[in-house]
């Protein structure tokens, strides 16, 4: 379904019944990804998958500040109004993770659990900042320059998605390239501008003030989000991470029907 946000149209795919779970996609990605992953999930559940901005089938507007983190925060508690939703479970995965921890600390009122798959709070100072923000402007200048296909296969190929040429089949392997094609080349660029790791602000200090569960999903082969996941573990009132064997960044993807049984069990024993 569509829904108007401002000036923003997004797309909302919403399946099944029962306690709300948001699902937010990564860069590049879209609601279509959680849908091997979701037959994995419980039943009783009615799941959300949102296209976020500049993605999928989502508004690209060619405004960069209508990108930034906070105004995209205020968009999903306006879907969520829309949708009377008052408390849900929130599950981003990368970027998706991000902005549902953004959300979270904005609006903790709303949120009955979370869960951060291969996410971060962000970068601690403002020179990792800056460094970042030119290296995601630099990225945003090479959609621009090179086109989207050009794009989509660097970054298929950068180390953070290596995991997935030696576990996923090369049929996987092609849908997770078209699914990335159908992506704009304004959407995707001013997403690395307005709601990148560089744009996004330190939410680190924030930690400590999240008292609702919170799950953490990390593969083995991702060391640089294991580290992050430790250390926002340790800070964390009431967290819970778990390491998947055998995946990388993207968990969800390369063992599906694990991500589904850990997500499955911390929603259970949250009830429970």
């Amino acid at each position: 379904m569509k829904i108007l946000c401002c000036d923003i149209e997004y797309n909302v795919d919403i399946r099944g019944q029962g306690d709300p779970l948001v699902l937010l996609h990564g860069f590049t990605g879209s609601s279509a990804n959680w849908e091997n992953p979701s037959q994995f999930l419980p039943e009783n559940l009615q799941l959300i998958a949102i296209d976020i901005i500049g993605h999928g089938q989502t508004d690209s507007p060619a405004d960069v500040s209508r990108y930034s983190m906070s105004r995209v925060v205020e968009d999903l508690k306006q879907i969520l109004d829309i949708l009377n939703i008052d408390l849900a479970v929130v599950l981003g995965y990368s970027m998706g993770g991000r902005l549902a921890l953004s959300f979270a600390a904005a609006y903790p009122e709303r949120i009955n659990a979370l869960i951060l798959e291969s996410s971060s709070p962000g970068l601690k100072t403002e020179q990792e900042r800056r460094d970042r923000r030119q290296s995601d402007w630099n990225l945003a200048g090479f959609i621009e320059e090179k086109g989207v296909k050009a794009f989509i296969d660097y970054w298929g190929q950068i180390p953070l998605f290596q995991s997935q040429q030696l576990l996923l089949s090369k049929e996987t392997q092609e849908l997770i390239e078209k699914q990335r094609l159908n992506n704009s080349q304004p959407g995707l660029s001013n997403s690395l501008r307005g709601m990148g790791t560089g744009a996004q602000p330190s939410l680190w200090e924030s930690m400590e003030n999240l008292n609702f569960p919170v799950l953490l999903l990390t593969g083995s082969l991702d060391k640089k989000f294991c580290t992050i996941a430790k250390e926002m573990n340790e800070l964390l009132t009431a967290s819970e991470w778990v390491i998947i064997e055998n995946a990388g960044h993207a968990v969800h993807v390369e063992q599906p029907e694990k991500f589904g049984k850990i997500v499955s069990d911390f929603l259970a024993n949250r009830k429970g």
